[in-house]
């Protein structure tokens, strides 16, 4: 007697003072009309069963259906959990159960990174340890609100959720990543504003595993673990954040299965505790909401006790509801013999079926309704809902090294870059989303990679300046182990002691204490789990698409302390995400660009295209369609090369012009005669550039320069064109056709003897922009193609653009069938015959490229002439050259750059009719459109091979296409900002 009274003295000592300050908000009910006239209903063996839920699965087929209708006709149990399956299933059968029981049943489930956990088809969130990393409390509350939203979407009012553990123990093999971590204020904060975000969506929920399961190493569904911390210990830190949840007014506490003698010397699980449980929980703590066990199946707790007996052990150890009870029947006779037997009154029973009715009408069942079946999956995984898990792996992201500042990656033109997945065998998305920013060669090492592939692998990568290695993991859940053959961490080894080694972690962060000198590697960046988001937002963050501030929620060691983590704020080029992070509505982006594309391939507009669309910085529509010709089966990729057309003005000649002009080499009052020497006595000495770029500079539209090639009968002119290359006729048309090398002279010629038109109006012609190198060239004594290369594309990491794509033909979108000059079809070669005959390279046509890649290039210029951290033009240049030269004629052409083209109603017809008057572009003869919106910060790109197989297809034209397709841009900023 005297040692029990010295016990609870000191766990009063320990324990005053920390009474529940909110109350669980159910609790008002519990005397409620409501609540009155249904307990009259009850009798004393019914009250008894509104205190039991039990397992329930939604594919399990119609036998296990049958137990838990029985269950509920029977037994007139009071709820149930529900385990794996579907959503559709679930609610069907929830209704089901609904309908055959006479009193609402609490529908409870384990949803502690969402219904993903338990449900397929649906969003699994991040683990806890990851949202632990996250520094912004409040997306925790978003959280809850909308994991609140998809339970109750799926017929059930209470969540098993969230777990407010302490995780001090790396091998704790049942609790770990379910953690928010070690820091117990952190674990309190996180857990209080997921709860708080739950509970404000009439989502009731339980803080576990009380009194605290974070410092185990043995797993309750397996055994009863044991913490033999003294009560300070257990005061100050296990027990801190359930104080703190339970000052937040927490609805539910649920109690764990664990052997703690500090706290019950007797040995017995703490669900079966009273000193626990009554003492310290309700009393101590002054705790009123609703206790709930732990699955009352665990071995924790049914190791030595008989399923029924151990039912009502818990009832009296002071628990309201039992989770998961084996033997109904018994339970309740077990119950009631206690009661008769005066070890629990009837009505103690009675105030806890109290509670569970309370609990019910909190959350609306005493007006029941049946759940809707219809469009539930589209409904749980909303636009939102996938952006919310988005943000939260980004948030989470933790940069634990970047020495020198090594990210985000910069030079990309000076570097040599290689990917190593390790613990896979086929490319990631890691490595895909890499492939966004810069050209990789990628490598994969399998888990039980051999001594001799990794050798294979060591010698191949001291080719490369920069190796970024991906540490994947073999399970969806990210638990502290290690798998990988020693070969293969030898590697992982020695890439990190390099200089310039990138390592992207999607594992457990105890793991890295089990990497022999990862702590070394210049850049760490931490995701904590491995899935395809993770990967993404990873491989971002590595380039500047995504900053990052998350900070390590625990402790590796002695090489890194919870609390660890660097900021990498600055954004410096393009991130990859949905349309609802630039304020657009992802369904009707998707679905009305997806219909116009469908019905220009049906009507054969186009064989197929790619569209990129980006706000804000933000790509957020990316997608090919079709396939690359009629005739064939290859299938549009988003990486395939599309023939820019006249695109090529403002992605070659324009930027080559503009920074020259930044540079005082190139002047607008300027004239041809200025750098081209031939051009001083033509009647095109004296016209400024201003008129020029303006196309109001009275030259011709173009000429068929191919034309003169021809004989009457068809033939080649002998000294134009032979079959085979010589020094004489080394420019390629075709494989067997080769120019004479002076005939870009004669192109030249023709230009500057051609006639002036009479007036002095807008005329599209081409005419410049052939010339166009060589004003460029004149200036900068490099040659076009690499003056572009050197200054743009390979610092803008831009790897495909250029002229002469050395990429295999499958990799490239067929243009026409040239009947007339060439005699074949056009396939990897340029389409204009002004440009091939100029050897591929033009400022007119001439440029290939993928939309992803010329997204870089004009994402620049909305920028204001900055990427990736890097400035190429001066800001007020691009204003300069991308507003209307001059607005009071009926030209509305900028320096180079097409503009919107109202007609005399004021009816737009070359872009989107919502289309600022600020925004510029071009459009290409091949099927190009380029449109960017300084406004809105709106980029599209759509390119087609609309030429394809002949240019008189018009169809693209007359359906209007690309214009209705960047109206859809605009209808879905105004969609989402009244949504």
């Amino acid at each position: 007697m005297k040692n029990l009274l010295s016990f609870l003295f000191l766990v009063v000592f320990c324990f005053a003072g920390t009474a529940q300050t909110t109350k669980p908000p159910f609790l008002k009910y519990t005397n409620s009309t409501w609540v009155d006239s249904v307990m009259t209903t009850l009798s004393p063996d019914e009250r008894i069963a509104q205190l039991i839920m039990v397992a329930a699965y939604s594919n399990r087929g119609e036998e296990h259906k049958q137990e838990i209708l029985k269950l509920i006709e029977e037994q007139k149990i009071g709820g149930l959990i529900f385990f794996q399956g579907d959503p559709a299933s679930q609610v069907k059968l929830m209704n089901e159960y609904q309908e055959a029981s006479e009193l609402p049943l609490l529908g409870a489930i384990d949803a502690e990174w969402g219904i993903g956990m338990r449900l397929d088809s649906t969003i699994s969130y991040p683990f806890q340890m990851t949202l632990g990393a996250v520094q912004d409390d409040q997306m925790l509350y978003e959280l809850g609100t909308e994991v609140a939203r998809q339970v109750k979407r799926t017929g059930l009012h209470l969540n098993f959720a969230p777990v407010v553990d302490v995780n001090n123990n790396p091998n704790n093999p049942v609790i770990n990543f379910r953690s928010f971590g070690e820091d117990k204020f952190n674990v309190a904060r996180k857990a209080t504003a997921y709860m708080q975000g739950m509970q404000d969506a009439q989502l009731l929920t339980t803080a576990k595993h009380f009194p605290g399961h974070g410092d185990t190493d043995t797993d309750s569904h397996y055994a009863l673990p044991q913490i033999n911390h003294p009560l300070a210990r257990l005061d100050s830190l296990e027990l801190y954040p359930f104080r703190e949840i339970l000052k937040e007014g927490i609805g539910g506490v649920m109690v764990a299965h664990l052997n703690i003698p500090a706290l019950d010397s007797t040995g017995v699980p703490s669900t079966l505790s009273k000193p626990i449980i009554t003492g310290l929980l309700k009393e101590q703590l002054g705790f009123e909401g609703l206790i709930v066990t732990d699955a009352m199946n665990m071995k924790g707790v049914t190791e030595g006790n008989e399923p029924g007996v151990v039912d009502k052990d818990a009832i009296l150890a002071g628990n309201d509801l039992l989770e998961f009870t084996e033997d109904v029947p018994k339970a309740i006779a077990e119950i009631r013999k206690a009661i008769n037997a005066g070890l629990i009154s009837q009505k103690e029973i009675d105030q806890r079926a109290r509670k569970i009715l309370a609990v019910k009408q909190w959350v609306g069942l005493n007006q029941y309704q049946p759940v809707a079946v219809e469009n539930i999956v589209e409904e749980l995984n909303t636009p939102d809902a996938a952006l919310l898990n988005r943000r939260l792996m980004e948030a989470a992201l933790t940069v634990l090294n970047n020495k020198d500042n090594i990210l985000p990656l910069q030079e990309l033109e000076k570097r040599r870059f290689a990917s190593v997945s390790f613990g896979r065998d086929q490319k990631t998305p890691f490595q895909k989303t890499l492939d966004l920013y810069a050209g990789m060669t990628h490598f994969t090492v399998p888990v039980d990679a051999t001594e001799e592939m990794v050798s294979t692998l060591r010698n191949q990568l001291e080719n490369y300046d920069v190796v970024i290695s991906a540490i994947h993991d073999q399970s969806k859940f990210p638990r502290n182990s290690l798998k990988f053959s020693e070969a293969a961490l030898e590697l992982v080894t020695e890439l990190a002691e390099k200089e310039n080694s990138v390592f992207a972690f999607f594992k457990n962060p105890y793991v890295l204490n089990k990497i022999d000198k990862i702590e070394e590697a210049a850049g760490l960046v931490v995701a904590y789990q491995d899935n395809d988001v993770a990967q993404e937002v990873a491989a971002q963050l590595i380039f500047g698409g995504v900053g990052a501030n998350g900070k390590l929620p625990v402790s590796v060691g002695e090489k890194f302390k919870a609390g660890d983590g660097l900021d990498l704020e600055e954004k410096i080029r393009l991130s990859y995400t949905l349309p609802e992070a630039a304020g657009m509505d992802s369904k009707l982006l998707n679905s009305r660009i997806d219909s116009l594309m469908n019905v220009a391939i049906q009507m054969k507009a186009t064989p197929g295209a790619q569209i990129l669309v980006a706000r804000n910085g933000k790509v957020v529509f990316h997608k090919a369609y079709g396939e690359h010709s009629y005739f064939d089966t290859i299938s549009v990729k988003k990486d395939d090369l599309y023939d820019l057309a006249s695109v090529t003005k403002i992605s070659a000649t324009m930027p080559a012009l503009m920074k020259l002009y930044d540079e005082g080499k190139f002047q607008l009052d300027g004239t041809l005669a200025d750098h081209l020497p031939k051009f001083k006595r033509s009647n095109k000495a004296d016209i400024p550039f201003t008129d020029i770029l303006t196309h109001q500079a009275r030259f011709q539209s173009w000429i068929p320069f191919w034309k003169n090639t021809l004989r009457k009968n068809g033939s080649y002119r002998w000294w134009t064109i032979k079959k085979d290359s010589s020094a004489r006729y080394p420019i390629r048309i075709t494989n067997d056709m080769y120019l004479h090398r002076n005939y870009p002279e004669k192109i030249v010629k023709a230009i500057r003897k051609s006639p002036l038109r009479e007036k002095k109006v807008y005329v599209y012609s081409d005419f410049f922009f052939i010339l166009a190198p060589r004003v460029v060239e004149s200036r900068t004594e490099e040659d076009f193609a690499s003056y572009l290369q050197e200054n743009f594309y390979g610092p803008l990491g831009a790897e495909t653009v250029g002229f002469n794509p050395a990429a295999p033909k499958y990799k490239i979108v067929p243009t026409e069938y040239d009947f007339s000059f060439r005699k074949e079809p056009i396939h990897g070669t340029v389409h204009d015959e002004g440009a091939i005959m100029l050897g591929g390279v033009s400022g007119h046509a001439g440029l290939f490229a993928n939309a992803n890649d010329l997204a870089k290039l004009l994402q620049m210029y909305l920028n204001g002439g900055e990427y990736g951290g890097k400035r190429y033009l001066q800001q007020e240049t691009l204003e300069k050259f991308t507003k209307t030269t001059f607005p009071d004629t009926d030209n509305r052409r900028a320096l180079g750059f097409d503009k919107r083209r109202p007609n005399s109603k004021g009816v737009v017809n070359n872009t989107a009719k919502d289309a600022s008057e600020a925004s510029y572009g071009h459009t290409g003869f091949t099927g190009i459109m380029v449109w960017m919106d300084p406004e809105e910060d709106l980029l599209y790109i759509f390119l087609s091979n609309r030429v394809h197989p002949t240019r008189e297809n018009h169809r693209l034209y007359s359906l209007d296409t690309r214009t209705n397709i960047h109206q859809v841009l605009y209808d879905a900023i105004k969609a989402e900002k009244t949504s």
